[in-house]
């Protein structure tokens, strides 16, 4: 008696730590995070590009990316910007794109004067949502989302990007 009592305890407390291991597991799933489905939503929508054709990000989907938010106005996001252009160089088959908070206009004449080399897409003022999204709730700039292949956030950065450490996390995807 006492061992079919022991075995039915044992079964038990496997059971239970089978499922605390599927929950844990499911809720730790990066695919469920609040940065993956913001991901999800901005690569759902279309957005005019620096030249104002409209272009559907969903291009993008299944690509391992850098999603960068940033503005004219920003000081740090501009000083970035050539150390992004150089990277995309280096970095094949990541691609890094641009959600600028901005006009068009602006994003069209920075794109030009300073040579950048990877895809700028116009948020407007409605990127101030996607950052909430990201949970940036704050909305600083510059704003990064590092996505792999797999379509999961892996890390995000506020803050001008260091890029030692970038390409650090770059090399892991």
């Amino acid at each position: 008696m006492k061992k079919l009592r022991n075995a039915a305890l044992l079964i038990v407390v496997a059971v239970i730590c089978a499922s605390v291991g599927l929950y844990a597991s499911h809720r730790g799933n990066p695919a469920d995070s609040p940065e993956t489905q913001a991901l999800n939503r901005l690569l759902s929508q279309s957005m005019p590009d620096a030249s104002g054709q409209q272009q559907s990000l969903a291009q993008w989907k299944g690509k391992p990316l850098v999603v960068n938010f940033w503005a004219t106005w920003c000081g740090p996001c501009v000083e970035e910007m050539p150390e992004l252009t150089a990277l995309q160089q280096e970095i094949a088959p990541v691609q890094i794109l641009g959600i600028g908070v901005d006009s068009q206009d602006n994003i069209a004449k920075f794109a030009q004067k300073y040579q950048i080399r990877y895809p700028l897409y116009v948020a407007g003022t409605g990127a101030t949502d996607l950052l909430r999204q990201f949970g940036n709730q704050a909305g600083g700039l510059p704003f990064t989302a590092l996505v792999g292949k797999d379509g999961k956030v892996k890390k995000i950065y506020l803050g001008r990007l260091k890029f030692d450490e970038l390409r650090q996390d770059l090399s892991q995807l």
